[in-house]
């Protein structure tokens, strides 16, 4: 079968890779359908995260069960499905607890000796406590089976940094960060029922669909003046909850200026830098609260679900351009170049 591949910094290549296959009981081979590019991925192209040579690549993907193993009993061939972005065995406590990225037998698609979403199939470990069926007319509705690609991982991940965040009935939320992730944070913010929701971003397509998602406030600036702006926006106090979309020190530090005393942080844009931008002692003496991490998606998709399907939730608009299998390249050059929010695949 054909994958995408990473050699080096800004190398990805399509190539021919060993066929996905039934090694475990427990195994399907699912023939991706739609896949994307991760604003994360842009870390390994850019050679800011170690990747061997040749390694598979990419953690979100849906597609149709071609083979199952004779212990799966959940899914057969035929069957639609979304896979999060990482697989896990759904009987450790972790999985029990619903923090499935911890699992002691899960790992991440596109990890040594694993097939990448990339791809033209996936080899799916723990089948039945992984994936989630979706409904077969999906496969029909372009729209639809875009809007639950986002299920694998951005809305999830939006919707976890929205729980670490506090975000209530009628509180007044921000959002730092205008990629995919940022933009479902403002989705989860208004389906939790955030009444005000200020989203900071300097491009004016992404603040636009912030809009379309429920913000009702844009700062277009960054650092000192994005916080002074938020506060302004806020009568002086900051929001109640902060989302923090990006995982750089500059984005943090502005999380945590724009957090009104007593209120939270929920962080899931993935850290680099050598600096983490927070001050403990700040936020001791405000009482801000951080948390976040890692989204275990497999424990909300099943709650987001029927809001995607029947269009309360619709973050199809996130992706913006649509490549097929060997276009995949160009995807990374476009997102890298930020002329694509996020890339849809087709293989």
């Amino acid at each position: 079968m054909r994958a995408t591949t990473i050699h080096a910094p800004f190398d990805m290549r399509v190539e021919e890779v060993p066929d996905a296959r039934v090694r475990e009981p427990g195994d399907v081979v699912v023939r991706v359908v739609r896949a994307c590019i991760c604003g994360s991925d842009l870390w390994a192209y850019r050679g800011e995260a170690e990747r061997q040579p040749g390694q598979r690549i990419g953690h979100e993907f849906l597609g149709v069960v071609e083979e199952a193993g004779a212990e799966v009993s959940a899914f057969a061939p035929g069957d639609l499905v979304v896979a999060p972005f990482v697989w896990s065995d759904g009987t450790c406590r972790f999985c029990a607890e619903g923090l499935q990225t911890s699992c002691p037998r899960g790992g991440f698609w596109g990890s040594p000796g694993s097939d990448g979403g990339q791809g033209e199939a996936v080899r799916v470990p723990f089948a039945d406590a992984t994936l989630v069926g979706l409904p077969a007319a999906a496969l029909s509705d372009e729209r639809l089976l875009t809007a639950l690609l986002a299920l694998s991982d951005v809305l999830g991940t939006g919707h976890h940094a929205a729980l670490g965040a506090g975000v209530t009935k009628g509180s007044t939320v921000a959002v730092v960060g205008d990629g995919a992730v940022g933009l479902c944070g403002v989705l989860a913010a208004r389906r939790l029922g955030a009444e005000r929701i200020v989203a900071l971003g300097r491009h004016r397509v992404r603040t636009d669909i912030a809009r379309t998602f429920g913000a009702t406030d844009v700062v277009a600036a960054r650092g000192d003046e994005a916080v002074a702006a938020v506060r302004e926006l806020t009568g002086g106090h900051g929001a109640h909850a902060v989302i923090e979309a990006v995982g750089t020190e500059q984005s943090m530090r502005t999380a945590v200026g724009i957090t009104r005393d007593g209120g939270a942080i929920g962080y899931v844009g993935v850290p680099h830098g050598s600096g983490t931008g927070l001050d403990l002692g700040v936020m001791f003496g405000r009482n801000i609260a951080l948390r976040g991490g890692v989204a275990p998606v497999r424990a909300y998709i099943p709650e987001l679900l029927p809001d995607v399907l029947d269009g309360t939730v619709d973050p199809s608009p996130v992706f913006d351009m649509t490549v097929d299998l060997d276009g995949v390249p160009e995807g990374y050059r476009a997102m890298d170049g930020r002329s694509a929010l996020k890339v849809l695949v087709k293989p």
